[in-house]
């Protein structure tokens, strides 16, 4: 992979695993010092070795993302660590499956807190950096959920609908600024969360990545498929897009009205 983030300082959070993990390899391949944020200290840890067994720089910060001392603490970390930052990649999230009847308040809460609030808190402290800079680009992960509803999972379907009016605000708010502002929608990726997702609806732990065959391309997506998504975002190549919502989930929505 040529090395287009060389020279480039990441933040990105929800790094443990999954997709998070995979991005943070993908920019460490691409030449990218990077800095994973999340409260799984072994398993950030784990991302750190993975980034720097690709050639990479890394950093691990034990973060809690809806802590507003956490985020600012994490953010002067990394710029004391590798001098700056370049691309912030919002990433950090959690699922709870069930209708408005069954979800608690409490469930409600954190579901808001971790998907949506995470990502104002780290924008805010890191955009004066990017600013320093001479700009950058931020990368919020949404869902395919945020643009069509989904069943027994409403609070996560509200949170990533939010997340894709954020990142238009935030592009309308720092394209001044020379900041890029995306989000990534993935479907279903087989990750821990997905399942995890499948313990909650009382399913067995592979039967969301079986129901994958439903989708055109028969498959669910693969980690570093969104990961690709991310560094697209991130990269000059896609220097006059910014604002917009990137959908990758193997044309799961392509008969969505």
């Amino acid at each position: 992979m040529a090395k287009q983030f060389e020279n480039k300082v990441v933040l990105l959070t929800g790094g443990a695993h999954g997709i998070g993990r995979a991005t943070a390899i993908r920019f460490a391949e691409a030449g990218a010092s990077v800095a994973v944020c999340d409260v799984q200290e072994d398993k950030g840890q784990e991302t750190v070795s993975l980034i720097e067994g690709a050639g990479g720089r890394g950093l691990f910060v034990r973060c809690d993302v809806t802590s507003a001392a956490d985020c600012e603490a994490a953010v002067n970390e990394t710029v004391e660590t590798f001098g700056g930052i370049d691309v912030l990649f919002n990433n950090a999230g959690i699922t709870r499956r069930a209708d408005v009847v069954k979800t608690t308040e409490e469930e409600w809460d954190a579901v808001m807190r971790v998907n949506v609030k995470s990502m104002f808190l780290m924008s805010k402290y890191a955009v004066p950096q990017l600013i320093k800079r001479g700009g950058g680009a931020i990368v919020n992960t949404s869902s395919g959920w945020g643009i069509v509803g989904g069943a027994n999972a409403v609070s996560y379907c509200a949170s990533k609908g939010a997340v894709m009016l954020l990142t238009k605000a935030m592009a309308c708010d720092h394209g001044k600024d020379n900041i890029r502002v995306n989000c990534v929608c993935p479907g279903d990726t087989d990750t821990p969360m997905l399942r995890n997702e499948a313990r909650q609806l009382g399913l067995e732990e592979e039967a969301l990545v079986k129901e994958g065959h439903l989708r055109p391309l028969g498959r669910v997506g693969k980690p570093e498929e969104i990961a690709d998504a991310v560094l697209y975002l991130a990269s000059d190549a896609s220097s006059f897009v910014s604002g917009t919502s990137l959908v990758v989930d193997g044309g799961g929505l392509a008969g969505s009205q």
